[in-house]
């Protein structure tokens, strides 16, 4: 869902939701931008379900974007249904940027390398900040519909893109700040059989 008619000065963010949804849990990030459509999105901020249509992701950029946040099935050893913040560009996030943006035919590690060969080629400017709300599956085996902690982690994912787009950065940087891991927040979404749960 796009936010409201917005000037053309105003900074325009992009919501990609990003994944397979024949392989289970990789279907995260598709499942998310089909969430964010119960929310009204603030002016200059659109989301967009790209699925494994990479190189049409790569081309919508190029219209002009400040922000990208990706959200995508994210494997980073964690317990299934953690959702991660992730910060391309910041110290740590660069050394695993291969196993965050993994898993697709066309995977958004190759989206973001395809548009700097594009912007190059055109003079057109990437965006300024690439974000990466990203959840732990528990399985991308062939079949359709995620599993019980990723499904119970989407609700949760859209309050962070949420909190993004809206501008609450104080929210974002405690949480970066907060995580054992440089450049990334993490939130653990527990499965049903427990109760315990990290991070704010």
């Amino acid at each position: 869902m796009s936010g409201t008619p917005h000037r053309e000065d105003t900074p325009r963010t992009l919501v990609a939701g990003v994944g397979n949804v024949f392989l289970g849990d990789d279907g995260f990030g598709v499942e998310c931008v089909r969430a964010l459509r119960e929310h009204q999105l603030p002016p200059a901020v659109e989301a967009v379900d790209f699925g494994v249509r990479g190189v049409h992701l790569a081309y919508q950029l190029l219209d002009g974007y400040d922000t990208l946040i990706l959200v995508d099935a994210t494997a980073r050893g964690g317990a299934p249904g953690s959702v991660y913040l992730i910060e391309l560009g910041t110290p740590g996030a660069e050394a695993s940027q291969g196993a965050v943006l993994d898993g697709h035919h066309m995977s958004p590690d190759a989206v973001l390398a395809l548009l700097d060969t594009l912007c190059s080629g055109t003079g057109a400017k990437p965006p300024r900040r690439t974000l990466v709300i990203g959840c732990e599956p528990l399985s991308v085996e062939e079949g359709i519909g995620l599993s019980g902690p990723v499904a119970a982690a989407v609700p949760d994912a859209v309050r962070w893109v949420l909190d993004l787009v809206q501008g609450d950065e104080t929210g974002a940087a405690r949480r970066l700040v907060e995580s054992d891991d440089p450049g990334t927040a993490r939130r653990e979404t527990p499965a049903p059989t427990t109760t315990r749960t990290h991070g704010p």
